[in-house]
C-alpha cells in the first residue's frame, strides 16, 4: 500500500504531492508560515509601518543556527521560519524600495505585511489631484475599511495572501487566497529573481 508521499510503485513523489485539501506540502508550509507571521504582526495592533520578513527553511536555519532549536521546536523542520528584516522599510515609496531589493540564495521566500485603506470604487471619483488631499478624503470616507495585507511568496513560485479587516479583527476572520493582491505578489517575486 502506498503512503501519501509514495507513488503506487513506491517511488518517492517529493514535496509536490497534494494533501487531502488539494495543497502541496510546500503550499501548506507557506500558508502556515504566512498565518504565523500575520498573527505575529496582528499582536502589535493597527497603524503599523510595513514589515518585511525573509522566509527560510526551518531545517536549513537550524543547521546554520542550532541554538535556535528550543524556539523552533513547534514547527516542522520542512516548513519555513519568518525572520523580520527590521528597519528595512523606512521609506514612503514601498514600490520603489521593492524594485531595489534582492535576496541571497539562502532566503527561500519573502513576506510583507502592509496596511491599506479600501473604499468602494465610486469613492475614488472626483478625488482631489493633490495626493495628500486625496489621501485625507479617502481616510474620511464613511465606507472606508482599514485592512492589513500579508503577502508571502517563494522562489519556487508559490504564493499566498492573507487579509485582515480592522472591523473584523479576529484570527478566525482572516481571508486567504492567491489572487488578493496580484501586483504585490509580482513585486515580491521579482525580489527573489536571480
Amino acid at each position: 500500500m502506498a503512503t501519501l508521499n509514495e507513488s503506487p510503485d513506491n517511488e518517492p513523489a517529493g514535496p509536490r504531492v497534494p494533501d487531502p485539501a488539494g495543497q502541496t506540502d510546500t503550499e501548506r508550509f507557506l500558508l502556515d508560515a504566512a498565518a504565523d507571521t500575520e498573527r505575529h504582526v496582528a499582536r502589535l495592533g493597527w497603524d503599523q509601518a510595513p514589515r518585511m520578513f525573509a522566509l527560510v527553511r526551518t531545517a536549513d536555519l537550524l543547521e546554520r543556527e542550532p541554538t535556535l532549536r528550543p524556539q523552533l521546536e513547534e514547527g516542522s523542520p520542512e516548513g519555513f521560519t519568518a525572520i523580520e528584516q527590521e528597519g528595512m522599510l523606512r521609506t514612503s515609496n514601498l514600490e520603489s524600495l521593492l524594485g531595489r531589493i534582492a535576496w541571497p540564495p539562502e532566503v527561500d521566500g519573502v513576506a510583507l505585511a502592509v496596511e491599506r485603506l479600501v473604499v468602494p470604487p465610486e469613492a475614488e471619483r472626483d478625488l482631489p489631484t493633490d495626493p495628500v488631499a486625496a489621501t485625507e478624503a479617502l481616510a474620511a470616507h464613511p465606507d472606508r475599511q482599514d485592512v492589513r495585507l500579508l503577502a508571502a511568496v517563494l522562489r519556487s513560485g508559490e504564493s499566498v495572501c492573507l487579509l485582515r479587516q480592522r472591523r473584523h479583527d479576529e484570527d478566525d476572520a482572516v481571508a486567504r487566497g492567491q489572487d488578493i493582491a496580484p501586483g504585490l505578489v509580482h513585486a515580491l517575486q521579482a525580489t527573489l529573481q536571480d
